[in-house]
């Protein structure tokens, strides 16, 4: 009996814990490219990409070439255990590419909310404080730990109580809300003031582009703040470049646009084209203070992942996708100026590189059931968009940087058509 989409979700509902969420009602057999296929047969085009997972595509030939000669050679030792060549060949190519002028050193992980703990645990051990300073609509996990510093309460830390404390929260700079850098700023010194001493304060975390939070993108007057705060107090700072990360934004780190280097960074999702691996990258000095043993884990680094994430890293080179990254950006963002021309409720079109997003507002207010209703309707026209931000009211945009041109205006249409049927 042929599967359907609908026997698939009862059997979800039925079988799969309620916090586990599906926001589209399709089952995926295959998938290529930009292009997905479900159980019944229909093709969507993937304009969410894993959630930023999939900068070269569903199932680039490149990685899934590297994934299957990896198979014929080992799957699974922990690299703790017994070593492997791909392991430390990704530190030594993350080393090289991210941001700033100071010798490196990586540790590689599973998921990104693994790696943002990580991070938090270095900068505990090297600078001997336990305070950390998060943003308001930053997201860094659904981990105890994670969801402390995750800004956010509904959905991901809701009926939950209270998460480990020693986390403080600052604004995130948000002109269109009224949050300039000078305040975001002023925020992190209100703390200073009031909640916790800068010499207890470890590290200060931030996304440079808020992923969940609505793509609003630092600006560099404000990283550059926090890079002059952080030296300032000797706190350590941490990019959460899990989602901008790969090549997401027009450079392979966002980092390298802000004018700063943070001191520690997490990578994870796309780097490894689908397959699970996360890492943090940083100061040598900052990351060797942990003794043997204290990072790591069973699965972190596997050699599937590994092989994965370097021909990712080829892909990159040989298909020139950070300069794809950077056209693709142009384009889209012209398109939706465009709509936002016709349609007022097109707040604002913003974003880094191919990180890009729309924000829906109606009489000076977020819209989030149009959002709602805009995900619904693009979805019936063949059409795989994500709702984010803090009001729940953005449309991000995160095709795979890989999306043949005739397929993206393709999408871009059904995007206008889809808004011009609801407003």
């Amino acid at each position: 009996m042929k599967k359907t989409n609908a026997d698939l979700l009862a059997r979800k509902v039925a079988s799969v814990a309620r916090g586990v969420g599906l926001l589209h009602p399709h089952f995926i057999e295959h998938a290529e490219n930009t292009t997905v296929r479900d159980v019944e047969g229909r093709e969507l085009i993937d304009f969410a990409g894993g959630i930023a997972v999939l900068n070269t595509g569903h199932l680039h030939p490149k990685v899934k070439a590297a994934v299957l000669e990896q198979l014929d050679k080992v799957s699974h030792t922990c690299f703790m255990v017994l070593g492997y060549e791909p392991y430390v060949e990704l530190c030594e190519k993350i080393n090289a590419l991210a941001p700033g002028d100071f010798a490196k050193k990586t540790a590689l992980f599973t998921t990104g909310a693994e790696a943002i703990e990580n991070a938090v645990k270095i900068a505990r051990a090297y600078t001997k404080r336990t305070g950390v300073i998060a943003f308001g609509g930053g997201y860094h996990g659904r981990t105890m730990a994670t969801l402390a510093l995750t800004g956010k309460v509904a959905p991901y830390s809701a009926g939950m109580g209270l998460m480990p404390g020693d986390v403080y929260r600052a604004m995130f700079p948000n002109q269109l809300h009224g949050i300039s850098t000078a305040d975001a700023l002023a925020s992190i010194e209100r703390i200073f003031k009031f909640d916790a001493e800068p010499q207890n304060i470890a590290a200060i975390l931030l996304e440079p582009v808020l992923g969940e939070g609505g793509f609003y993108v630092a600006p560099p007057a404000f990283m550059q703040g926090l890079r002059k705060i952080c030296d300032q107090h000797g706190i350590v700072l941490i990019a959460d470049e899990v989602q901008t990360g790969a090549g997401r934004t027009g450079s392979f780190f966002a980092m390298e646009q802000m004018g700063v280097a943070a001191d520690l960074t997490t990578f994870a999702k796309s780097i490894a084209g689908g397959f699970p691996l996360a890492g943090v990258v940083g100061k040598a000095e900052i990351m060797d203070v942990v003794g043997p043993g204290g990072l790591g884990g069973t699965y972190g680094g596997s050699p599937i992942a590994c092989a994965a994430a370097l021909a990712v890293l080829e892909v990159f080179e040989e298909e020139q996708l950070l300069e794809r990254c950077r056209t693709i950006g142009e384009q889209v963002k012209a398109d939706l100026n465009a709509l936002a021309k016709q349609y007022p409720v097109i707040a604002e079109v913003r974003g880094l590189g191919a990180m890009i997003a729309i924000e829906l507002m109606k009489d000076g207010k977020p819209a989030p059931e149009l959002t709602s209703a805009l995900v619904a309707k693009a979805r019936d026209k063949g059409l795989i968009l994500l709702s984010c931000g803090i009001y729940g009211n953005v449309i991000r945009i995160l095709m795979p940087l890989t999306v043949p041109d005739a397929q993206l205006q393709q999408g871009l249409a059904i995007l206008g058509e889809s808004l011009a049927e609801l407003v």
